[in-house]
């Protein structure tokens, strides 16, 4: 890499892909009468519409990865404000490493993997693939997370707990308008990051705790596994969009056995859709089919589709399908936070 500054590295940003301006309709449409990867995601498009349809049905979005970054963060947006989706269960990279990063004013920036690694590190540039962040901003970012944790009250918190403290911060510091973070803020969409500390605001949080060692906020993700039972449970049917795997996808699927591990009644997720270039055959996560998924009690096989595809190029094509159908426009917010806030739900054993 040739020698540059800071400035003439960081110069072309990422531009967020539009799904309310590209309509992929007729693309998905004719891609159904394809074959591989093209009708499958053709499919689980259309099983998406299904739960979007479906006015029983609580959707669940699963990311993993670093796709906030790689241009998704204004379809993850529109899908929330149009009630697409009701639940978020995600990586901290996406929603505090990315989401909360760009809320605060800070963006990512066309870079390159051709790169000289320890030059960028000189000039405190952090790498994402073909993807740059400045790294110093990344520390305020952390440092923000640290300030918010010292106005609170020291007690453990669930990750939802926390996040939506991080998006009432954006809101009445009036940054972020197109955050998912402030977004579901606003229109009580709860936000889980089951590895919390796995992220900026797992430094901010060692920067809040080891400055207060005696009363701190912790972060209890044995509180994020309880009250996602909860959700499942208050709800009739559930659907899962899943882009990637690891954390997220487990999370998700596991209310369910959690909700029969406790006795409570509560069915299998419905529908189910896997965006993910993981292989099934080393028995990974990210990987394992939906289909095996229903060994374990967690998903149905009626309405499942896995897609073999990077996130980035089949996402934009579903979410975009998803909108200009149009099933949302009498699909009304679902404000699963308030669920959670209410009175506990009574253990039916």
């Amino acid at each position: 890499m040739p020698s540059k500054g800071k400035s003439a590295l960081l110069k072309e940003q990422i531009e967020h892909f539009d799904i309310k301006k590209h309509n992929a309709v007729p693309i998905v449409e004719a891609m159904s009468k394809m074959a591989f990867s093209s009708r499958d995601l053709a499919r689980a498009s259309e099983i998406y519409d299904r739960m979007v349809a479906d006015k029983d049905c609580s959707i669940f979005l699963c990311i993993a990865g670093s796709l906030v970054s790689a241009g998704l963060k204004k379809a993850f947006y529109d899908l929330v404000s149009n009630n697409m989706v009701d639940a978020i269960v995600a990586t901290g990279a996406n929603i505090v490493d990315q989401d909360f990063f760009e809320a605060l004013g800070f963006k990512h920036y066309r870079g390159t993997k051709r790169v000289d690694d320890h030059a960028l590190r000189r000039a405190r540039i952090d790498r994402i693939y073909d993807t740059f962040i400045d790294e110093d901003e990344l520390g305020q970012c952390d440092k923000t997370v640290s300030d918010i944790a010292g106005g609170l009250d020291p007690r453990p918190y669930s990750s939802r707990e926390f996040i939506v403290e991080m998006g009432r911060w954006l809101a009445q510091n009036r940054k972020g308008s197109d955050s998912i973070v402030r977004a579901c803020y606003e229109k009580g969409v709860p936000v889980f990051v089951p590895a919390f500390s796995d992220c900026s605001a797992g430094f901010g949080l060692l920067h809040h705790q080891w400055h207060n060692p005696e009363t701190h906020v912790s972060i209890d993700s044995a509180k994020d596994f309880v009250e996602l039972v909860k959700l499942k449970i208050a709800g009739k049917q559930t659907g899962l969009l899943m882009l990637g795997g690891g954390a997220p996808k487990n999370f998700a699927q596991d209310m369910t056995v959690g909700a029969e591990m406790l006795g409570l009644d509560a069915v299998m997720h419905r529908y189910a859709v896997q965006i993910t270039v993981a292989d099934e055959r080393d028995g990974a996560l990210s990987g394992s089919t939906l289909r095996e998924a229903a060994s374990w009690g967690k998903v149905d096989t009626v309405y499942e589709q896995m897609v073999y595809a990077e996130a980035s190029m089949a996402f934009p094509l579903l979410a975009s399908y998803g909108y200009h159908k149009g099933s949302w426009k009498a699909r009304k917010a679902r404000n699963l936070n308030a669920v959670l806030e209410a009175e506990p739900i009574a253990a039916q054993r």
